[in-house]
């Protein structure tokens, strides 16, 4: 030990990389565990590979504030350290005539956070678009895409080069603060830290304290993608118009950094914390999720759109008429199965999901209790963000 505070960072996504990143630039001697052999294994590298603009958040959130902020240098960093990514633009479009006043709405909120938005007729819409269907559109000329592997890869890259300890393939079990230091347990040993920083996604909450885990849980929901076998009907990004009320942004069709056009995806709960497929199902996953008040408080609320969901999850036909409201020319040939992802989403005891990013610190431990989308867009925001948060121990 060279006398530097040492913090260990739960967690090889691009949050929990940034982090360490971030901490590393500070003068700390940073440790990252991550239980998957590689790094961006879960939400990092499992998403629709958007640069989110900002667009949906409420005003003053850390989303809206960290998301605005990195759609303008996300695609500069990238350039500099040979990543993928590239700002495209996208359209959410409004469908139907009742959809015009939401629209709207969000056009407001868009321009609250200090976003590059404005309204165009469905004429303008179809010459960016010429597939598309729609009475009305945004633009968001800040959006883009990004290799989010590609970004986990540099990130861990650069921690390499400036002396971090990264050890893939290693649990962590426990926590156990004492004095001034934290006992981290893993699968293979016990690292003794003066701060630890919780980023583990999918089980960020089974390393919080017994209070906070009464009164938060990670629901997992899994999000089906396919991929458009004609990838000519789509130029940049389609977005419908969102429903306030939900955590999700509904079914878009989305041109990648690669070309490929990645459709998706819904939203359904998924029977394991890594459940990727219906038959991805953990008893013990699946008891803690059920036995959870909070999850049966949301599903009263959005039973109906709950069961949709699931509908379009298991008949093909129902996706491909949500799909075509948008882009009425993709035809059921054109849609090919893709891997899924799984979204981390903290909710409240009360059924209520958080619409912010939820970071909660303490003396020796810091936990990132909520981080979904927009976070892979947001990563080197929250990083810093958390950083901060360690120096002053709040």
């Amino acid at each position: 030990m060279n006398g530097r505070e040492r913090v260990v960072v739960v967690g090889g996504g691009l949050v929990g990389l940034a982090t360490g990143l971030a901490l590393q630039e500070q003068g700390r001697d940073v440790v990252v565990v991550e239980k998957e052999d590689g790094w961006a294994g879960h939400q990092s590298g499992h998403n629709s590979g958007v640069i989110h603009s900002g667009l949906y958040y409420r005003p003053g959130s850390l989303k809206a504030r960290f998301a605005t902020e990195a759609a303008r240098t996300l695609p500069r960093l990238c350039a500099q350290w040979g990543v993928a990514a590239r700002r495209t633009g996208k359209m959410v479009v409004a469908t139907q005539p009742e959809e015009l006043p939401r629209l709207r709405a969000l056009l407001e909120r868009g321009r609250a956070n200090g976003i590059p938005v404005r309204e165009i007729a469905a004429a303008e819409a179809r010459e960016r678009e010429p597939h598309v269907r729609c009475v009305g559109a945004l633009v968001v000329d800040s959006a883009g895409v990004c290799d989010f592997v590609g970004l986990a890869q540099a990130l861990a890259g650069r921690l390499a080069a400036g002396g971090a300890e990264l050890r893939p393939g290693e649990r962590v079990d426990r926590l156990q603060v004492g004095g001034r230091r934290v006992r981290v347990t893993t699968s293979r040993d016990v690292i003794v830290a003066d701060h630890v920083v919780n980023c583990s996604g999918l089980h960020s909450d089974r390393l919080l304290g017994p209070e906070d885990r009464h009164a938060v849980r990670i629901i997992p929901f899994r999000g089906e993608y396919w991929t458009l076998r004609c990838p000519e009907l789509v130029r940049g990004l389609i977005y419908p118009v969102p429903d306030p009320q939900l955590p999700f942004l509904g079914v878009h069709l989305t041109r990648g950094w690669d070309g490929r056009v990645h459709v998706g995806p819904n939203a359904v709960l998924a029977l394991a914390q890594e459940g990727y497929r219906w038959r991805d199902v953990r008893a013990d996953d699946v008891a803690r999720t059920v036995g959870y008040p909070g999850l049966w408080r949301l599903a009263r609320r959005h039973l109906r759109y709950g069961a949709q969901e699931v509908w379009r999850s298991v008949v093909p036909g129902a996706f491909l008429r949500t799909v075509r409201t948008l882009v009425p020319d993709v035809l059921a040939a054109d849609l090919e199965r893709s891997p899924a992802g799984v979204r981390a989403q903290a909710v409240l005891r009360d059924g209520t999901p958080s619409d912010d990013f939820v970071i909660r610190g303490g003396p020796h431990v810091t936990h990132v209790v909520n981080a979904p989308s927009p976070a892979a867009t947001a990563c080197l925001q929250i990083g810093r963000h958390v950083a901060e948060k360690v120096v002053s121990g709040s």
